[in-house]
């Protein structure tokens, strides 16, 4: 690790994942320190944090924005990466995020996210190279107040950096459609909380929009069957999250 470059607070948020974080935990060993803000696992996964040398903190569930960017402030140093426990840093990631900290040109730097979708790793389509802004330093980078669709909004250019962040999500497909129905209910009320309004023109055209932009002009289509099915699913969130602001007015 060379002496001069920054030093870097790695943050998650948890609940219930201890049958993920520990290689999650374990790519992150280059990094100064580990903050795992916990809310409730009763699965030991604040037990197997802190036997990994992660600093546990317990804290009630704020929505995804506020939790993170709590996290992010219970760092003992300035530059963060963020990270979930369902990814780890590839070796090749490692390496461009100590580059970039030996001298940072940018306060922000964002790379691309690899998920792993019904035993595949998607390289086409709405799954890659998903980029994500996670390593920023935090007096000039935020996340959002978003409780779901949460971003890092960052002051100048963002840096991209080489290297994927590996996303190896072990739930069924089951409760991967349990979790965006989740995710498009509260897409839909912090919409209509912003005042906006759902057309039948975005409930038609928005899901076929999207899959012609990802299956077809992303080349989803060389991902096999799961990059389709994973795309369908996208496809149907959008139709689902604009149903759902409809029935949220029509239902007031």
């Amino acid at each position: 690790m060379p002496a001069a470059r920054q030093p870097v607070s790695a943050v998650l948020i948890t609940r219930n994942a201890a049958s993920q974080i520990e290689a999650c935990l374990r790519s992150l060993d280059f990094c100064d320190e580990i903050v795992v803000v916990d809310s409730g696992s009763d699965d030991g996964t604040s037990e197997l944090a802190q036997g990994l040398g992660a600093r546990v903190i317990q804290a009630a569930w704020r929505g995804f924005g506020p939790q993170k960017q709590f996290a992010v402030e219970q760092a003992q140093h300035d530059w963060v990466l963020c990270i979930d426990a369902d990814e780890r840093v590839s070796e090749a990631l490692r390496a461009s995020i100590e580059a970039a900290l030996g001298a940072p040109v940018r306060h922000a730097f964002r790379f691309a996210r690899c998920n792993r979708f019904m035993g595949r790793y998607l390289r086409h389509g709405e799954g890659y190279p998903d980029w994500s802004l996670r390593l920023f330093d935090r007096r000039h980078a935020r996340w959002s107040e978003d409780v779901v669709h949460e971003k890092v909004i960052a002051e100048g250019e963002v840096g991209t950096l080489k290297g994927d962040l590996m996303h190896d999500s072990a739930e069924t497909l089951e409760g991967y459609l349990a979790k965006q129905n989740r995710y498009t209910t509260l897409a839909a009320e912090a919409a209509i909380a912003r005042g906006k309004r759902a057309t039948a023109a975005r409930i038609l055209f928005a899901p076929l929009v999207r899959f012609i932009k990802f299956y077809f002009l992303r080349l989803g289509f060389l991902d096999g069957l799961p990059g389709l099915v994973h795309i369908m699913i996208g496809c149907g969130n959008s139709f689902a999250k604009y149903a759902k602001m409809v029935s949220f007015v029509v239902e007031k």
